[in-house]
């Protein structure tokens, strides 16, 4: 499994349409073969600073979901007026919070 993770940094006053156009990509994300979750939320508007989480089954779902028409229009749009920090991680030994 593949976790991703971070930031993404948008000009104040463009916090709410941002966040309402990542929440019309994520109708589709979720519904992708291989995505385990998605999910951006704003963490301070006042900054333009939203927090990013997503979870897929391997690499070629996360490269094809990052290839996908609406994920490139998205990024097209978005491009030059977005900056962010997001890492890609590997996770082998996934289990409940609570399991020691």
């Amino acid at each position: 499994m593949l976790i991703v993770m971070g930031h993404v940094q948008v000009a104040p006053s463009a916090t709410e349409e941002f966040a309402a156009d990542i929440q019309a990509l994520a109708q589709s994300v979720r519904r992708r073969e291989g995505n385990l979750s998605y999910a951006v939320a704003v963490e301070d508007p006042s900054a333009g600073r939203l927090l990013v989480a997503e979870r897929w089954r391997d690499q070629a779902s996360l490269s094809a979901h990052l290839d996908a028409p609406d994920t490139r229009a998205f990024v097209g749009k978005w491009q030059g007026r977005m900056a962010g920090d997001i890492r890609k991680y590997d996770a082998a030994n996934e289990r409940s919070l609570m399991d020691g």
